[in-house]
């Protein structure tokens, strides 16, 4: 079977967001080009990814200069010009990059990433305040992300009425309609937890469903 190609990334903005998703996706061993048109927070970036570059993302010359067309995916996380977030998509659509992810600060601009040919649009503004409200709310939940409007991943801590008890016996699946895709304990991680598999104090389960069936379950 041929290795699977490492996917190499272009950040383009390098403001809180666009910092963070630059050095994680480094930190997680992939290539990394990092662009932003202030040359301080370029050079502040610059050893923790691959390459760091100051340019204007808004030209599309500039942009095939650096190969974008060669990227598996770019990610636009330009926050405070719309125009340059929405013309930044646009053209690297327009050059062929397989894959764009752009940030949008609200629901309208978010349309017109999504027009303009954005391939997945992220609001990290409401998703940290939805995540923030649901651990404020919930004294289980560790942590969740959401797949679709309609359908998420939780990290719940095991409630004590479950401890003792395995997967089989709690039946996850029929009584709340989600899934357990992974089992952790400490630093140990079980990524494909049987049915036999006991539930014990501290656990967390990371469990896989709707929306309003994780909400069930937490309560």
């Amino acid at each position: 079977m041929a290795a699977r190609k490492k996917l190499d990334f272009m950040v383009i903005g390098l403001g809180r967001f666009g910092s963070s998703v630059a050095r994680t996706l480094s930190e997680q061993g992939f290539d990394v080009l990092a662009i932003d048109i202030n040359e301080e927070l370029v050079q502040d970036l610059s050893p923790m990814v691959t390459h760091a570059v100051q340019a204007d993302a808004t030209d599309e010359e500039v942009l095939r200069s650096l190969g974008a067309g060669n990227f598996d995916v770019a990610v636009v996380a330009i926050g405070d010009n719309l125009q340059a977030n929405i013309l930044a998509t646009l053209i690297l659509k327009e050059i062929g990059v397989p894959c764009v992810v752009a940030k949008a600060k609200n629901l309208l601009h978010g349309k017109i990433l999504d027009r303009v040919g954005a391939d997945r649009v992220v609001f990290p503004e409401r998703d940290m305040g939805i995540r923030l409200a649901l651990n404020l709310t919930s004294a289980s939940l560790q942590d969740f992300l959401e797949v679709t409007p309609n359908f998420s991943i939780h990290e719940v801590i095991a409630k004590k009425k479950w401890w003792g008890k395995s997967l089989a016996e709690l039946e996850f699946r029929t009584r709340y309609g989600v899934n357990i895709v992974a089992l952790m304990r400490g630093e140990l991680v079980n990524p494909l937890p049987q049915a036999e598999d006991v539930i014990k104090e501290g656990d967390i389960l990371v469990i896989i469903g709707k929306n309003e069936d994780l909400e069930k379950l937490e309560r």
